[in-house]
């Protein structure tokens, strides 16, 4: 549906709904401080309806202003979406469109693995669900279980994976520029 024909039956729903509460153009003006006019040519589809007009008449009628417009039903909210295997361990996006904040659902094996500090444009941030993950921070290495959350700036030089003590299940968000992730610098070995 186009924004001119959500609009264009904006003017009938609003009549519908101030006839259906037995509510007069009078009244209506009164509560609201819109112009019996103004409202009679928004009902009849003579004036554009503007934000400025309606949220006073949804506040009016006690309706969101979605059910004003009679904006189109919202789809289906659940994420559906396919694991990913990259680095050895299986993804599953919680977000679906690309850009802004992202989010996963992560599954590290159980492994041993030297750590390999990296850097990258963003800032991240790390749930663990189950398990134990091991994250190390500049000159931090911590290990997070269950329940525990972390939150760093990916400008600093970080590496995360399992403890090698078993599996672990975690959520990692981080905004847009967390996707490109890619290397700036890698810290020196001394």
């Amino acid at each position: 549906m186009t924004t001119d024909e959500v609009l264009a039956g904006v003017g009938p729903r609003l009549r519908q709904m101030r006839k259906e509460r037995e509510v007069t153009l009078a009244a209506l003006s009164e509560t609201t401080g819109i112009s019996v006019s103004t409202l009679s040519r928004l009902e009849s589809g003579l004036r554009k309806p503007s934000l400025e007009l309606l949220l006073p008449i949804a506040r009016a009628h006690q309706v969101a202003l979605d059910e004003l417009v009679g904006a189109p039903p919202a789809g289906d909210p659940r994420v559906r979406s396919k694991p990913i295997e990259m680095f050895g361990r299986t993804h599953w996006p919680l977000t679906r469109q690309p850009g802004g904040l992202q989010a996963y659902k992560v599954l590290e094996p159980q492994r041993r693995q030297e750590p390999d500090p990296r850097t990258h444009e963003g800032y991240e941030w790390l749930y663990v669900l189950s398990g134990k993950l091991r994250l190390v921070l500049g000159e931090h290495d911590v290990v997070l279980t269950a329940g525990e959350a972390a939150e760093f700036d990916t400008r600093v030089p970080h590496w995360f994976g399992s403890t090698g003590e078993g599996p672990v299940e975690f959520l990692s968000l981080f905004g847009p520029q967390g996707e490109r992730m890619h290397v700036r610098a890698r810290p020196r070995r001394s």
